[in-house]
């Protein structure tokens, strides 16, 4: 089912590639390596999504993006798991993130931890710089805290993809090989019988 998820992904991406906004960045992410559906592909992916979904603001896939086309990892799904952190998630991930940067950094915490503004997506960029002066209010914890905290997800990610990749594989395996001994048995069976 993945794979042919990824095929009419490509193929879409094909017909895309002759709009005029892309037709600048087609080059760059027409790459095959970009669309591939493999265990270090999707890992690497995973690990370029985590990264950017901690990413404050609308930039968060474009950072994805960027990193799938550096690592050459694909792109869909790089794109695609940055939407963990959404505005339900996001708060308590920046959270997290400031008490990883006060676990590294503690002489550095504030003294009091305020709520963060409402974000109004009527209005992106007044939004967007509310959130930028609550954060840097926060201090060095957050700003220590956010890429460390992206890179343990990143990290943990990779490694969590690549072991269910095996697992699903090793899963897979069992079912054909439980799958082959039941015919060939059946077949024995039914050899006696005749």
């Amino acid at each position: 089912m993945a794979r042919r998820w990824a095929k009419l992904l490509v193929r879409k991406f094909e017909v895309m590639q002759s709009s005029p906004w892309l037709r600048p960045f087609a080059k760059y992410i027409a790459h095959p390596a970009l669309w591939s559906l493999n265990r270090r592909s999707v890992a690497l992916a995973v690990a370029a999504g985590m990264i950017g979904g901690l990413i404050p603001g609308p930039f968060q896939m474009l950072t994805a993006g960027i990193l799938a086309v550096l690592v050459r990892c694909n792109f869909p799904i790089a794109l695609v798991v940055t939407l963990y952190s959404n505005p339900l998630t996001i708060v308590p991930l920046y959270l997290v993130a400031y008490k990883l940067g006060v676990l590294v950094s503690p002489a550095q915490a504030a003294h009091r931890l305020t709520a963060p503004p409402d974000f109004d997506w009527l209005h992106l960029w007044d939004s967007t710089v509310a959130l930028a002066h609550w954060a840097w209010n926060l201090g060095t914890p957050l700003f220590v805290g956010v890429p460390l905290l992206a890179l343990i997800l990143a990290v943990a990610g990779y490694f969590i993809t690549l072991f269910g990749w095996s697992l699903h594989l090793r899963l897979e395996w069992r079912a054909r090989k439980k799958a082959r001994l039941a015919r060939e048995a059946a077949c024995a069976q039914q050899k006696n019988r005749e």
